[in-house]
């Protein structure tokens, strides 16, 4: 657990701080506060021989749009969660929509693929912002990046940004878990749990997007990042039950957001960032002790628009990197492979339009031996495609 005179002695040098240096001497108090570390603890055929030299190759099933709530314009940042063999859905969705981004009419979305019909069920309402001040007793003002997660149990939890007074910069983390077993997709309700105590700062200045990374004891990591004009990347650990447990800083540089973990060894994994420099460059971090420290690595090879990206590693020598490849423009998707993290090839472009297009903010799963990907398409609606896995021949 978090040491508690060490978080009050943060707290209160990071007072002095903000009294004397302003805000900078806000964000200095907020990294004391994160130096807390965790307990240890498009149809065709595509070769993989550059991550698997056996020579599988992806080949294109299906795609479309997910169905949208009625009288609902606008969409984004969705995530996927897969859902275990034996269960009526494949794999569920969930996503903001409203009539603008930001909007106070902004609510969470969901949708799940039912495995019977191999189709997507009508869009519903899962979460809106009254549900989240009634039970946690303050106003909210807007809502976004939902992100998913079964636990132990089987139960889903959901990661939201939710903000009072400000901007994205003064989000909080509300923590929602599912209302019931988890059996029934067509049955999706949520209980408010808390907001994630993040920040001595009325636990503001925090955000999630990106997926949780499971770990072998039924609990996970949950990437988010500290955004209140020095933006920097953190961890949190969960247990099995959904019980938050700590924290720790994945970068030390001050430009960082919206972390991807891919999962090398046990104790071996990679964080992807996106970029909001004027470099634009994914950049990276190491740990090498399942996630007790970090190390920032040397820059990927890759450009960035600062904008989301989502890695997925299937299993040793085998991830996958949904990504925006050009610097100046989300117009086009791309879908990359690699062995290590670190080197990837370009497999194939989910999509490309024009220079006013947007295709952004991708999320990835693995499902009934497929590849999963949605991401947001024109800030209008939901996107999918799925992908077969295919063994090399014998």
């Amino acid at each position: 657990m978090v040491n508690l005179s060490s978080l009050w002695l943060a707290r209160s040098l990071g007072l002095r701080m903000v009294v004397g240096l302003g805000f900078r001497g806000l964000q200095l108090a907020m990294e004391l506060v994160h130096r807390e570390l965790v307990p240890p603890a498009p149809r065709g055929q595509w070769p993989l021989a550059s991550a698997d030299a056996s020579g599988g190759s992806l080949v294109a099933q299906a795609r479309g749009h997910i169905p949208m709530p009625a009288n609902t314009p606008a969409a984004h940042s969705s995530t996927l969660l897969a859902m275990p063999a034996g269960h009526a859905s494949a794999v569920l969705a969930f996503w903001f929509a409203g009539s603008r981004e930001s909007a106070p009419d902004v609510q969470i979305a969901a949708s799940y693929f039912d495995r019977a019909t191999q189709q997507w069920s009508p869009a519903r309402i899962v979460v809106d912002r009254y549900l989240g001040q009634y039970k946690l007793g303050f106003g909210l003002r807007r809502l976004g990046n939902p992100v998913a997660w079964r636990d132990g149990q089987g139960r889903i939890h959901l990661f939201v940004v939710a903000t009072g007074l400000g901007g994205w910069a003064a989000g909080r983390i509300m923590h929602l878990q599912q209302v019931g077993d988890g059996k029934d997709s067509s049955r999706l309700e949520f209980r408010p749990v808390r907001v994630l105590p993040l920040s001595w700062l009325w636990k503001t200045s925090h955000l999630v997007r990106a997926m949780p990374l499971s770990l072998a004891d039924g609990g996970m990591v949950l990437p988010v990042y500290f955004e209140l004009g020095y933006k920097y990347p953190v961890a949190l650990r969960f247990d099995a039950a959904g019980k938050f447990r700590g924290m720790v800083r994945i970068s030390h540089r001050g430009h960082l957001l919206q972390p991807t973990l891919l999962m090398r060894s046990e104790t071996d994994w990679l964080a992807l960032m996106r970029d909001n420099s004027v470099e634009k460059k994914i950049r990276a971090a190491q740990t090498l002790d399942g996630g007790q420290h970090w190390q920032d690595l040397p820059d990927l090879p890759l450009p960035n628009p600062d904008a989301s990206i989502a890695g997925l590693a299937l299993q040793p020598g085998l991830m996958f990197l949904a990504h925006n490849p050009l610097p100046d423009s989300r117009s086009v998707l791309d879908l990359s492979v690699s062995q290590d993290g670190l080197q990837w090839t370009q497999l194939l472009t989910l999509e490309r339009g024009d220079e006013k297009s947007e295709y952004s903010y991708p999320s990835m799963a693995w499902a009934d031996n497929s590849l999963w990907v949605s991401y947001t398409d024109q800030r209008r609606a939901i996107a999918w495609q799925r992908f077969a896995l295919t063994p090399p021949p014998r």
